[in-house]
């Protein structure tokens, strides 16, 4: 499958970020992290799994909203020495937008506002201090 159309425009307490068209590659950033830290985690934590909310079926190039908060079950922490280091979200395996959190400051929530061309997986993918990074998707149509 072939990703014809993702843009995104990411709020995050009133600052808007525009993300680039150009794919952010991990190959560095996949060296400084042990092997236990490279595999993404898919099993379920109510802390640390990323709670996906968006509708299940969107019209072709219409823009609707996704909420990506990390903590399935309740929010994780947002402490100095353990916070969340990012939101990504997918669509299939092209990232389509990402947002840097910062600890104290930053709640672990992100919203999205995408348009897409046609349907798959929205995945999201929120990276912790302490562990790999956790993700979760959810499967999304798109009609004419």
């Amino acid at each position: 499958m072939t990703l014809r159309r993702a843009l995104a425009v990411v709020t995050v307490s009133g600052v808007v970020i525009l993300p680039g068209v150009a794919r952010v590659g991990a190959q560095g950033q996949a060296e400084q992290f042990t092997p236990e830290y490279r595999e993404l985690r898919r099993s379920y934590d109510e802390k640390h799994t990323p709670k996906i909310e968006a509708p299940d079926t969107v019209k072709r190039g219409q823009w609707f909203e996704v909420t990506v908060t990390v903590g399935a079950g309740s929010i994780h922490p947002s402490l100095a020495e353990h916070f969340v280091r990012y939101i990504a979200l997918y669509k299939d395996s092209a990232e389509i937008a990402r947002v840097y959190l910062h600890p104290v400051f930053s709640y672990p929530k992100a919203v999205f506002t995408i348009a897409l061309d046609e349907g798959g997986n929205l995945r999201a993918v929120a990276e912790p201090t302490h562990s790999a990074g956790w993700e979760s998707s959810k499967k999304i149509a798109v009609t004419r």
